[in-house]
């Protein structure tokens, strides 16, 4: 398992005082209000930066970074992507994943038949849809309710599926 999740891209700047805007990749983006520090991600490597405030515009997240006071210092992060440790963020209640930790798994049905891995897993609001490609790129898509996900055995590195009809 990943170490770092991706939370977030800085996107923009906001104001003169060294604000950003984020587009949060979270379920939940009020995480960012818990979290103590996180980490910005670049070509060259990983720094540590300590959140001094958060606050939302529509869809996104702001965050004033301790040491970022300037619109130039702002500008700078622009495009980098915001991670944060994986032990900052807590205990998940059982039965549900990181995306990041079920992107690769192998899923087979449960009749045995292996349908290929997890390339990408869409959120719809109603329920997840798993994207799974098989080795000749065919993709087929799978609703991520407890009818069709029957085991995420994150140890063995595969999700056992029930094909309902239709599938």
């Amino acid at each position: 398992m990943k170490e770092y999740l991706e939370l977030g891209q800085i996107v923009n700047v906001k104001g003169l005082k060294g604000e950003v805007k984020l587009n949060s990749f979270a379920e939940d983006s009020t995480v960012f209000e818990t979290l103590p520090k996180v980490f910005l991600k670049s070509k060259t490597g990983m720094v540590e930066k300590q959140i001094e405030k958060v606050g939302y515009n529509k869809n996104q997240v702001i965050l004033k970074f301790k040491g970022c006071d300037s619109i130039e210092e702002a500008e700078a992060l622009r495009n980098l992507y915001v991670l944060v440790k994986r032990a900052d963020l807590g205990e998940l209640p059982e039965g549900v994943y990181y995306i990041a930790d079920l992107i690769g798994l192998e899923v087979f049905t449960d009749m045995g038949e292996y349908l290929g891995k997890v390339n990408d897993i869409y959120s719809t609001g109603a329920n997840d849809i798993y994207v799974v490609k098989d080795e000749m790129g065919k993709t087929k898509l799978l609703p991520g309710t407890q009818e069709v996900i029957k085991e995420t055995k994150l140890d063995e590195g595969k999700i056992v599926v029930h094909l309902i009809e239709g599938l």
